[in-house]
């Protein structure tokens, strides 16, 4: 009989042991599989997520062998054609799509590119940090440890994210691609009065703003009033000037446009550049919908609403990010799943973001446009056709990257399943 008993209890504790190993095996594949996720998440902030562009006769292939192409990252939309060097016909730089493409929508009353999803660009940084977080906190099976995970990873994002929409001078914690399509879309001349600021005084202004961050970078103390140099106590062995960043000069660009900008408005009206994203992102977007249909009584409610919107966003995330912190504290299981289902439904959530855009640019037609069309959804998908225009409309590397990082994630969710489970 005792026999019998020492048997079963052996069988029972090599049982145990096996189990113990694959679900270690489990644990480590399962982990394996969301450290390469977040690696691809990584990689798709910095990828092309979309592509669209324009065919027409009068774009002959030969020039535009893409048509009008832009391409959709998460920060940004940027320039899709590329220089042409042919024997026939050589440039010396890539011809401005985004300029193109706002040019040929205007026609019909479309606003400019850069007028959407104004909000989405400005948080795709934190949103993106939020679910790599999310992601470590999931990848942990030890409760104390995933709290430890989820609090410091979600203070830190708040605290950056706090820093750079309200912060004085918040841009800097900004992404350089994100400057950078600022600039570019502010940089667009559309010969219209009130749309652009004078070139001379952009210039004076810009000299002086790269001249205050200069000396700012170089250790002197700067008026911010008047620019000039309060004093000079800096040691004399650095003899050439601290050398700015793409990024430095981007933002110092963008402020000279806003102080000539401020300075043509009403006293009422004019603001103080504090150099915090929130500022930059409501003037930007403003700028932007008045670029070609400058109608002041529909564009300011237009950005207030926005503004408001950006707020409630703003602290919309930071209650989720409590909501979650909360949920690994009381060991909540739905919020603990809800860790890797929202990173898995990233393509989905940019599709339905896309198409509503695509929505809003289609059926917010302006009546100053030079041709009146009927409100239209533009091509989400494949192949459209307006006017003498075939649209293309396709994913690009960075979707195609989402796609992967999602089945990724559902084979760590089911192994993680079975793991809990045994």
């Amino acid at each position: 009989m005792l026999n019998i008993e020492d048997s079963v209890v052996a069988m029972t504790e090599t049982k145990t042991g096996t189990e113990t190993k694959i679900g270690s095996k489990r644990g480590i594949i399962s982990s394996v599989l969301i450290l390469i996720s977040i690696g691809l998440l990584i990689a798709i902030y910095y990828s092309p997520v979309w592509w669209v562009a324009l065919t027409a006769p009068n774009y002959p292939e030969e020039a535009f062998p893409d048509g009008v192409r832009i391409n959709f990252h998460m920060n940004g939309v940027f320039n899709g054609c590329k220089k042409i060097n042919k024997a026939e016909l050589e440039e010396s730089e890539a011809l401005d799509c985004v300029h193109e493409m706002d040019t040929i929508n205007h026609y019909v009353g479309m606003y400019p590119i850069a007028a959407g999803g104004v909000i989405e660009r400005a948080f795709s940084p934190f949103l993106m940090a939020l679910l790599v977080v999310m992601l470590l906190g999931f990848m942990c099976t030890n409760r104390k440890r995933r709290l430890a995970i989820v609090s410091i990873g979600f203070s830190a994002v708040a605290v950056w994210m706090a820093m750079t929409w309200y912060g004085k001078d918040g841009l800097a914690y900004q992404n350089a691609g994100y400057i950078h399509a600022l600039v570019t879309s502010m940089d667009q001349d559309t010969e219209k009065e009130g749309a652009s600021v004078a070139l001379a005084d952009v210039r004076k202004a810009g000299t002086k703003s790269l001249k205050r961050l200069k000396d700012s970078l170089a250790g002197k103390k700067v008026d911010d009033e008047t620019g000039s140099e309060k004093s000079t106590d800096v040691a004399e062995s650095s003899s050439k000037p601290a050398a700015t960043s793409d990024k430095e000069d981007g933002i110092a660009h963008l402020r000279s446009i806003f102080d000539v900008d401020q300075a043509k408005r009403p006293k009422n009206e004019q603001q103080k550049w504090d150099g915090s994203l929130r500022q930059m992102m409501s003037w930007h977007y403003q700028k932007n919908l008045g670029r070609y249909f400058n109608n002041q009584a529909e564009i300011k409610p237009m950005v207030k609403t926005m503004g408001m919107v950006a707020d409630i966003v703003f602290f919309g995330i930071i209650g989720a990010m409590l909501l979650l912190i909360f949920g690994v504290w009381k060991n909540i299981k739905p919020l603990y799943w809800l860790m890797i289902l929202v990173p898995m439904a990233l393509p989905l959530f940019f599709v339905i973001e896309y198409s509503a855009w695509l929505y809003w640019y289609g059926h917010t037609l302006n009546q100053m446009g030079a041709f009146t069309v009927k409100p239209f959804m533009p091509t989400v998908l494949g192949q459209g056709k307006v006017a003498q225009f075939t649209t293309h409309s396709y994913p690009a590397i960075g979707f195609y990257l989402m796609l992967i990082m999602s089945v990724f994630l559902a084979l760590a969710a089911l192994i993680r399943r079975k793991q809990l489970r045994n």
